[in-house]
């Protein structure tokens, strides 16, 4: 949708778009109210702020819905069809590195209470598996840092691959 589209939505239309970027409630209800943007640069600026606020409480809030890599999203909803989108180079995962992909989500989900985020887009299952164990040696502090920032790269994609500047072609007839 362009610029314009999102700035008319209804707040609970808009509220369901920006929800699929990240369900933060507090960043979703800060961006719908901002209303409207004169810019998707605008936006984008607005969510990064918010995101940059984001804590520990708003990432368990955030992945309480979120995929595992290597699992296949669930349901026909835009969030659903994003991680699919998002997540598509997993099924050219070799098998060996799909099992150890689970194997490591497991022993991810043990040590820090929710499951792995990484922004899939443009990685391979080889790079995700790779940062995955990487993470694994990290503290929580840290890693509860790094999920966030991942988190925010996920949600800045989606925005920007929902919402577009309205520029019109006005040179065709």
């Amino acid at each position: 949708m362009d610029l314009a589209e999102f700035n008319a939505l209804t707040d609970a239309e808009a509220s369901a778009v920006v929800g699929v970027w990240a369900a933060v409630p507090a960043w979703v209800d800060a961006l719908v109210t901002a209303r409207p943007y004169a810019s998707v640069a605008d936006l984008d600026a607005a969510a990064r702020r918010g995101a940059a606020q984001w804590t520990r409480a708003d990432l368990d809030t955030a992945l309480a819905r979120h995929p595992r890599i290597g699992d296949t999203p669930a349901g026909a909803g835009a969030e659903a069809a994003a991680s699919r989108s998002e997540q598509a180079s997993m099924g050219s995962a070799a098998r060996g590195v799909a099992a150890r992909i689970a194997a490591g989500n497991a022993r991810y989900e043990e040590r820090f209470g929710r499951v792995f985020l990484i922004r899939a887009a443009g990685r391979s299952p080889e790079e995700m598996l790779a940062e995955l164990e990487r993470r694994l040696g990290n503290d929580a502090d840290d890693e509860a840092s790094e999920s966030l920032d991942q988190l925010a790269q996920i949600a800045l994609l989606r925005l920007r691959t929902t919402v577009t500047d309205d520029t019109p072609d006005r040179s065709s007839p």
